[in-house]
């Protein structure tokens, strides 16, 4: 090749990343807002028992370990229904089914300010989890219509960072609501909290079925080339990832899906324990106002968000995967066994106890976007829709299991530490299986 052919070719090069730049903006401005919304959405009706429970109990006589077990029923509805919904998002198409979930979860969350008893707590539970499956792997596999692997951890964690903005906007958002609106009309503030909380939800789920695209050739926003671009993006990518596992049949017998659920169950062990028990924990520290502790809850998730876009993005910039999972979990593990200590003892100043939960929050809140690289190196098609639902809706029954156990021990021993220690071995064993085994799996792709 002579040198004008060299620099004719680096000025294509140049002109085609400049194009695919340009198109991807266009796509991550349409996708990405309205994603993150929902997610904001369901995180908050998720979540919003964290905050409740400090007024709930005592209304409702509730002890820590019914508590507990009910945060944590929640992901039994996941684990039963996210696989079936999954496969029905392929077979119909994102946006009928993001309606049909947001809405139902919206109508379960305003419900919640009727329970009276701990049986009426747990159905309700279990039912939002029930409506709820499918949102967050569902995303995840329609990312992969749009993105190519060389930019999804960037997207995954932009769009994931919308549970930590709906930590930096839930807990101010709850303080206010539980603290102005406590007797209003006869209602407690926890009441009102499930209700506003809930009505959006209901909204955005009809706003979902007229906005959202379920493929980009269906893209009336996207021009004949910019079609074109991607389609070609995308084939370009499934072919450099060579052959990979089509039949969802054959999941359940492979041993790297395995391997891929018990990484995400240890991750989500820790991050299922701070998210149901972070107000607690504030509280246990010396805070008592409930609005303060939503404050201070919503400082500490801002770190969450910003560690979620920053090590996505420079895992797609770096091309790496392994170390950007295992790094942030390290230390989300090292800070949430500091936290544990902190609190088994009295005298430590408040400001080093909510150090150490921030460096937890962020750090485990940080793997989560890369972690949804890995199933990529091993799945397509079929394979992935039902594999991705297989492995977040398994490893989800740390979400059941974490805040139970962590109520069981609240209840026995009185305090959240011993609980929080056994959390955090939990975690730092994720970063151990990554380091351990992805390496050889990665490899052996590679070539």
């Amino acid at each position: 090749m002579s040198v004008t052919e060299q620099n004719a070719s680096t000025v294509y090069s140049g002109a085609d990343a400049s194009i695919e730049d340009a198109v991807y903006r266009k796509v991550s401005w349409r996708l990405l807002p309205f994603l993150c919304i929902l997610w904001v959405l369901a995180w908050l009706d998720r979540v919003n028992i964290g905050f409740a429970k400090l007024q709930m109990l005592d209304t409702l006589k509730f002890s820590e370990a019914v508590y507990g077990l009910g945060a944590g029923i929640f992901f039994l509805g996941y684990f039963f229904f996210e696989v079936p919904s999954n496969a029905l998002l392929q077979k119909i198409g994102a946006k009928k089914t993001i309606m049909r979930i947001t809405i139902g979860w919206g109508i379960i969350c305003i419900l919640q300010s009727f329970v009276r008893t701990p049986t009426q707590f747990y159905l309700l539970r279990f039912l939002l989890g029930a409506f709820e499956a499918g949102f967050y792997p569902g995303i995840i596999l329609y990312l992969t219509y749009w993105y190519p692997s060389s930019r999804r951890a960037k997207a995954f964690g932009t769009f994931m960072s919308a549970s930590a903005i709906a930590g930096v906007l839930g807990g101010p958002l709850a303080g206010t609501i539980m603290t102005s609106m406590d007797g209003v009309s006869g209602h407690h503030g926890w009441q009102w909290l499930f209700v506003i909380e809930g009505i959006p939800s209901i909204v955005a789920g009809i706003v979902a079925f007229f906005y959202m695209t379920d493929r980009p050739d269906h893209a009336k926003w996207l021009t004949v080339s910019e079609k074109q671009v991607l389609q070609n993006i995308l084939e370009q990518d499934k072919r450099a990832l060579g052959e990979r596992g089509h039949d969802w049949r054959t999941l359940f017998s492979n041993p790297k899906v395995w391997l891929l659920i018990a990484i995400f169950f240890c991750l989500l062990c820790a991050n299922s324990a701070l998210t149901f028990w972070i107000p607690t924990i504030i509280r246990d520290s010396g805070f008592g106002s409930t609005l303060v502790i939503g404050w201070i809850a919503a400082f500490a998730y801002v770190f969450g968000a910003a560690g979620m876009i920053l090590n996505g993005a420079r895992s797609d910039r770096n091309k790496e995967v392994r170390w950007h999972f295992a790094v942030p979990a390290g230390c989300g593990a090292l800070a949430m066994a500091a936290l544990a200590a902190m609190l088994g003892f009295h005298g430590i100043a408040p400001a080093f106890t909510m150090a150490a939960m921030v460096i937890a929050l962020a750090g485990t809140m940080s793997a989560i976007p890369v972690f949804w690289q890995l199933p990529n190196l091993y799945l397509a098609g079929s394979a992935a829709a039902i594999g991705v639902a297989l492995i977040n809706s398994v490893s989800n029954l740390a979400g059941f299991g974490a805040p139970y156990v962590l109520g069981l021990v609240k209840t026995a021993t009185g305090s959240l530490a011993p609980g929080l220690y056994l959390v955090a071995g939990i975690e730092l064993l994720s970063a151990a299986l990554v380091i351990l085994f992805i390496v050889q799996a990665r490899r052996s792709k590679e070539g």
